[in-house]
């Protein structure tokens, strides 16, 4: 209940902030800067990175906000719906606080609880961080190629097309995009970027309080001494942390809207409500996610699995394949959230399982299952940013104003490269014991790599 209720509560200030113009003062104060092609890319990546709390409200911000400041700079909108679609999911999947951390949070706890695991939900979500290679090599390869100005396939012609004809999409394109009032992004005079900022540092700043604090207090009911970052989070309360955080933040997001007259006290509430009512669906899956969990308990689906695989695989290759399965599925559903809800439930038993079978070491098991967890919300990520009929891959096109098709086969190509590199430096080498973040610097110096030995370098425009 705890983590439907900040769910919502999280959503109800992303609304907020969207309409008091917190959001729009963080885009003005970034966007200033943006004086050429490359500075126009870097600053629509950065505007990513800073609209972290929620991959729907970032696609819709940056596409409306950077559209008419790419535009200007011949930035093609395949570009443009490239670096919204890649800076939205990644970063809200991966944060310490956004509209997705209380879903991911109840998917594993439910899983650890399934295996009679006391592990700490928040503590497991952190150590599975750098074991998220794509969201965080997808984030980077925006990134380089941004500072780079390189670019290959189609996403290159797209490019060279706009530098050097001023020719932001394909002449016969058919282009949907939102209306301003439709996107509910704030519009007047008072844009000011501390309105976006204090609510977000709110919730992160008092969840962590809120870990110390539950944690301190559970050590020393317990008699215990060990007062280690690790051993506190580890009893804390993440739960009513987050929970008392985002409300707290909600009702300061409020006040400040009315106190400084940007929003009436009853419009900043009915904007409260408007994000609440964004994440009701996120509420409904995760539901039917712990039902779906339950039922997969009940037909001991795990144990069937175990039955077939346990002789066939090594358990350290799971990661990999559960990456792939992950892939596959939120690919063809176009939902990462649906493929979350289904995979999460049977794969942490199932791993947990087999290498209880396999004999592995105790520090080995729990490598495989931190593996496994990551490679769920990674791999759903990967199949989703891939797929046609994604909801973050068509706002993406549609916020950004740029054909949908055109959009998918330009962002295809990177996204795969990404994957396929995420999977064979990443998820597969670090389940034998490589440090991952050696993995990520080997994903990163292949990127770059690719980009320089066969990546083109956009040609400028004479006069722009």
């Amino acid at each position: 209940m705890f983590i439907i209720v900040f769910t919502l509560m999280i959503g109800g200030v992303v609304g907020v902030i969207s309409q008091n113009g917190g959001t729009a003062g963080l885009a003005n104060l970034i966007t200033r800067y943006a004086k050429k092609a490359k500075s126009g890319l870097i600053s629509s990546w950065l505007m990513g990175m800073v609209v972290f709390f929620d991959d729907y409200a970032n696609s819709l911000i940056i596409g409306n906000m950077m559209r008419p400041i790419t535009d200007k700079l011949r930035i093609s909108r395949e570009k443009l719906a490239y670096i919204v679609d890649s800076t939205a999911a990644p970063i809200a999947s991966v944060v310490l606080i956004s509209t997705w951390i209380g879903y991911e949070l109840g998917l594993i706890n439910d899983g650890l609880k399934s295996i009679g695991s006391d592990a700490n939900a928040y503590d497991v979500f952190l150590q599975t961080i750098p074991y998220r290679f794509y969201p965080i090599a997808a984030m980077f390869f925006v990134f380089l190629t941004s500072v780079m100005r390189r670019d290959f396939g189609p996403m290159y012609k797209a490019e060279k097309r706009a530098s050097l004809t001023g020719q932001l999409f394909e002449r016969n394109s058919k282009i949907d995009g939102f209306k301003e009032s439709e996107s509910e992004l704030y519009t007047g005079e008072k844009s000011r970027w501390w309105n976006g900022v204090i609510p977000i540092f709110i919730i992160l700043f008092g969840t962590i309080a809120g870990m110390v604090y539950t944690g301190m207090l559970a050590i020393e009911a317990a008699g215990d001494n060990d007062f280690s970052v690790q051993n506190i989070i580890s009893n804390s309360d993440s739960y009513s942390s987050l929970l008392w955080a985002s409300f707290t933040a909600s009702v300061v997001a409020i006040i400040m809207s009315s106190w400084q007259r940007i929003l009436k006290i009853n419009e900043a509430i009915n904007a409260w409500h408007s994000g609440v009512k964004t994440m009701l669906l996120a509420a409904i899956i995760l539901v039917f996610a712990w039902g779906i969990s339950d039922i997969t308990n009940q037909l001991k689906t795990a144990d069937y699995l175990i039955s077939i695989l346990s002789d066939a695989i090594d358990p350290r290759f799971l990661p990999v394949l559960v990456f792939l399965v992950c892939a596959l599925i939120s690919f063809s559903t176009g939902t990462s959230w649906g493929t979350m809800a289904i995979v999460m439930p049977i794969v942490i038993p199932l791993a947990a399982k087999m290498v209880e079978v396999s004999h592995l070491p105790d520090s080995e098991t729990h490598l495989i299952i931190i593996g496994v967890v990551s490679s769920v919300l990674a791999g759903s990520v990967f199949g989703d940013h891939c797929s046609p009929i994604a909801d973050t891959t068509i706002l993406s096109s549609m916020a950004s104003q740029c054909n949908h098709i055109d959009h998918v086969k330009t962002q295809l190509p990177y996204a795969i490269l990404v994957g396929v590199l995420s999977m064979l430096l990443g998820d597969l080498p670090t389940a034998f014991g490589l440090n991952p973040f050696i993995s990520i610097g080997l994903i990163f110096l292949v990127l770059f790599g690719v980009l320089y030995f066969f990546g083109k370098k956009v040609p400028e425009a004479k006069e722009i």
